[in-house]
């Protein structure tokens, strides 16, 4: 027998952009007269890659790069454009929070409805029914019909349903991040455990730490396309070679009008903020923490002495954080504004932005900012 889980061979997944996939008859009609050309996008164009059983790959890859198409083509939730996978074992996923679940059922009833739709009879499934509820901790709801849950209780069960039903090959969407850390913990616990005893896992993370930790090869696309697939621990040099990230985020009807974020050498934040007259001792107040939740660092107002400007003209404020040394990975900026210790707007892990390259200090990287230097110029 072949030890080939996953063959890809040529694929491709084109859409239309602006195209209406339901159109009554006469939208139908309308667009096949219509001498107005569409725009085409490839979000996948000519893949292949093979994987063995038992191994553990991940995907990688910016947002758009195709990943997620690629994981609902290999589940058969969407048709390629062209060229051929080949799928060796029986294949269960965790894609967008409540794929193959039917909201009017019940818990239990989506249990048995999954393992029946994966060919499993009704005492295999009662086999492994109760290890299901007991790792997805939703025992209490069970009974409940799903559309009730809460988007955490939706990933505990999906991911328990993915993990335990008799399958050989199991495909895991960044979906993970919905549940809690204790939650995700578990689940890489899990996923490492299958992967032990044969089974394939395919994942797509922007976490470094969970693709390293949990695969022996990766794959990174970008625009479509495989750039690279090579060992786990050394296609992040590849992906971290690319440009830097800025995000951007912007607040209706706050003082605070927008925030980005920009780093390359150094870290930069740009707010735009409007403070009211009556606020009498404005302070602006940020946080950095990583995908795991720790606090990277923060800002002091009660130190720092900032003056910022009261009033309805709204002013630009650019605080630039000298030689930060992030780790490459995900992080999450918190903001604030307070008039002396009182809140007056709170916006936690309002943006998050992409660590992609290490500047002139590769080699002093680290979890902690060594040095945190704020320079503030408030127009």
């Amino acid at each position: 027998m072949s030890d080939i889980a996953i063959k890809v061979e040529d694929l491709s997944k084109k859409f239309s952009i602006g195209s209406n996939t339901h159109s009554t008859l006469r939208d139908t009609l309308s667009n096949v007269l219509s001498k107005q050309k569409k725009e085409e996008f490839w979000a996948l164009k000519n893949i292949n890659f093979d994987i063995k059983k038992g191994e553990a790959v991940g995907i990688i890859g910016r947002n758009g790069a195709g990943k997620s198409t690629l994981l609902k083509i290999l589940s058969k939730i969407t048709r390629p454009t062209s060229g051929r996978i080949e799928i060796n074992g029986r294949l269960s996923s965790l894609l967008e929070v409540g794929t193959g679940f039917h909201p009017e059922l019940t818990g239990r009833e989506n249990i048995f409805l999954n393992g029946s739709l994966l060919g499993m009879s009704k005492a295999e499934i009662k086999s492994k029914f109760d290890e299901i509820v007991d790792f997805s901790g939703v025992e209490k709801f069970i009974d409940t019909p799903v559309k009730h849950y809460s988007s955490g209780m939706y990933v505990r069960l999906a991911f328990a349903v993915a993990a335990y039903l008799n399958t050989e090959i199991l495909l895991v969407d960044e979906v993970l991040a919905v549940g809690d850390a204790e939650f995700q913990k578990k689940c890489l616990g899990k996923m490492d455990e299958v992967t032990q005893r044969g089974k394939t896992v395919l994942i797509v993370s922007h976490d470094s730490n969970i693709i390293k930790s949990l695969t022996n090869r990766a794959i990174l696309l970008n625009k479509g396309v495989i750039k690279s697939i090579e060992n786990s621990k050394n296609i992040f040099d590849v992906y971290y070679g690319q440009d830097e990230i800025s995000n951007y985020i912007r607040f209706d009807n706050a003082p605070l009008k927008s925030v980005q974020v920009h780093y390359v050498d150094r870290l930069e934040i740009e707010v735009d903020l409007n403070i009211p007259d009556n606020v009498d001792v404005p302070h602006f107040c940020f946080m950095i923490s990583n995908s795991s939740g720790d606090i990277i660092g923060a800002n002091n107002p009660k130190y720092e002495k900032l003056e910022i400007p009261v009033g309805e003209n709204q002013s630009k404020m650019t605080i630039s954080v000298d030689s930060p040394r992030l780790r490459y990975g995900k992080y999450f900026l918190s903001v604030w504004l307070a008039d002396g210790a009182k809140n007056i707007f709170v916006s936690r892990d309002c943006v998050s932005f992409d660590v992609t390259t290490s500047g002139k200090n590769d080699r002093h990287l680290g979890f902690i900012i060594p040095q945190f230097d704020l320079n503030f110029d408030t127009r």
